[in-house]
């Protein structure tokens, strides 16, 4: 670690002085320490050691908090548990609020008294921001985001190359020479924008998509210059950092002159634009934001597409990414989606708004440091896969995707991993050239 000067030490404490924030001192204030959080986390549940408590990251936040605010934390820190914000308090906090955290929100909503646990604990990650201690694989994925404009620091040319053989594939799928995806057009109803670990990795879940517009005889375009819905500092918290990412897709709307931003299945990318987005740039959109999920479930509300259950009689279950439906509130979507578009759909137990996190949330997957704790607590899921006899898992994230193929590879699920798009896509009946 590097010297922790007087310098970084003011910057830190300058965020839990922040005497505007009135959230921030009501949270750190509240917590009566009664541990029921603690069989909420999947860290404790895999690890029952006293610091995977979630008060316990609350607690290292409020000690400090105590030390330079409180008279008492001032003159007699031991009575209260007041400490120093040294190199050891230090260490602690990115042990315990980015190791030991996914930020899955899960243990808020069992809290006794309503303390916001997550929020707190985002808020020692901000000050670890500003002293410069946010783990190096981490930061590293964000700053390839401010160089390239993207998480995985496609190039253009690679980005576009793999759009065109796509539109090939699109064209192919559909029977339908004349299908495309549209690129940088101005005026669309709607810019689409993707996880760039979809052009990486998953491109398939790409044509899903199109073929859903497709379906739906919608007006649509993505953009090559700003398509990224991730944004990584908003697991950092280093808001100077995520208002840049957002500022870039705000302008991009602007730019492509579109009426509404579709945020493609990406939990924590759909809320960092979507809600943190107008906290981040200080102003409120003109334009509307929705979620791809929402809008599959308006068009088969609507009747812009038609599925057929029967095209997909395997049993499928649902994994719900926390940033999406614990902290979003859109977990009924993607329901309402696979009761008409599966013939077999299983619920996890439990599921939902309490259901439990995959393990890929708050930056882990990006932080490979502590991939073993991460496969560690995700024997959890693995266990809610498994007692459901589901064939495949749906959900709505890619960063979920990618937690649940390496579950399904380390423990041996045999299950396919599909985003919504893909399981609509895999429904969709199209209409004949003569209708």
């Amino acid at each position: 670690m590097e010297t922790l000067t007087k310098e970084k030490i003011e910057k830190g404490l300058a965020v839990l002085n922040d005497h505007h924030d009135s959230k921030l001192l009501t949270h750190l204030n509240s917590c009566v320490r009664c541990g029921l959080c603690a069989k909420t986390c999947i860290y404790y549940l895999t690890d029952p050691q006293e610091k995977n408590i979630p008060a316990k990251k609350v607690d290292i936040v409020s000690s400090i908090y105590k030390k330079y605010n409180t008279f008492t934390g001032k003159v007699a820190p031991g009575l209260v548990g007041a400490r120093t914000l040294d190199e050891d308090t230090v260490v602690e906090m990115v042990d315990l609020l980015f190791g030991t955290c996914t930020v899955c929100g899960r243990c808020v909503s069992h809290c006794s008294v309503g303390v916001d646990i997550s929020y707190v604990i985002k808020k020692g990650r901000e000050m670890l921001a500003q002293m410069g201690y946010i783990p190096e694989t981490l930061q590293s994925t964000v700053n390839a985001a401010l160089v390239s404009g993207n998480n995985m620091s496609i190039s253009n040319e690679d980005f576009v190359e793999t759009l065109e053989w796509l539109n090939e594939d699109l064209q192919f799928e559909v029977d339908d020479n004349t299908a495309t995806i549209p690129l940088n057009e101005k005026g669309k109803d709607l810019l689409y924008t993707l996880n760039p670990r979809e052009p990486k990795f998953f491109p398939l879940s790409i044509s899903a998509m199109a073929k859903v517009f497709y379906a739906a005889k919608e007006s649509w375009t993505i953009s090559t210059k700003m398509y990224d819905i991730t944004n990584y500092a908003y697991y950092t918290n280093h808001n100077e950092e995520a208002k840049i990412i957002a500022q870039r897709l705000y302008d991009e709307m602007e730019n492509m002159q579109a009426k509404k931003c579709i945020l493609a299945e990406c939990g924590h990318g759909s809320r960092a634009f979507r809600w943190e987005g107008p906290n981040y740039l200080q102003k409120e959109y003109h334009f509307d934001v929705m979620t791809s999920v929402e809008l599959m479930a308006q068009y088969i509300r609507e009747g812009r597409i038609k599925v057929d259950p029967e095209k997909v009689p395997q049993i499928v279950t649902l994994h719900d990414p926390c940033n999406l439906a614990r902290t979003g509130g859109i977990w009924k979507e993607q329901r309402y989606i696979l009761s008409k578009a599966v013939k077999n759909f299983v619920e996890m137990t439990p599921h939902g708004i309490d259901n439990y996190c995959c393990g890929g949330g708050g930056g882990q997957l990006a932080m490979s440091e502590y991939n073993d704790r991460r496969l560690k607590i995700a024997d959890i899921k693995a266990e809610q896969i498994r007692k459901t006899g589901a064939v495949i898992v749906a959900t709505p994230c890619h960063n979920c995707v990618d937690q649940l193929t390496q579950i399904n590879i380390t423990f041996k699920l045999n299950v396919q991993i599909k985003t919504i798009a893909e399981i609509v896509a895999d429904a969709i009946v199209l209409e004949s050239k003569s209708e």
